[in-house]
């Protein structure tokens, strides 16, 4: 149960994140959804160094693994999101953007993850 708990708690908190970045970036573009691909990019990211953190010596223990990585990444970070505005820019014609946001979704996300692992392999 209290492993439950702490998912909760990080998604909450990584959800509430991810709403006021959404919300600050999203509206300054028509034609790419910036607050959702900033947020899945810096997830990534942060979920590479958590889990960094935690392969390495055992840094983080099991429970903070889990709301940070789990709970708050998995909040923070949104699939769904991604995917219904992907198929929004393709719905509205917007073949070039959508190609330009799925790929450089895709790419970055995975580029940053690793990143963020070699980041604290080499410390």
């Amino acid at each position: 149960m209290k492993q439950l708990f702490l998912v909760f708690l990080g998604g909450g908190i990584g959800s509430c994140f991810r709403f006021i970045i959404g919300n600050y970036f999203n509206p300054y573009f028509t034609n790419f959804y910036l607050g959702t691909f900033l947020v899945n990019i810096l997830g990534s990211l942060l979920i590479g160094l958590i889990l960094g953190l935690t392969f390495k010596q055992d840094l983080l223990s099991q429970n903070q693994a889990l709301i940070l990585a789990t709970g708050f990444c998995g909040g923070f970070t949104t699939f769904s999101a991604f995917a219904y505005e992907s198929q929004n820019l393709i719905k509205n014609g917007e073949l070039t953007f959508a190609a330009l946001y799925i790929g450089s979704s895709v790419l970055l996300s995975i580029l940053a993850v690793l990143l963020g692992l070699w980041l604290i392999r080499s410390v």
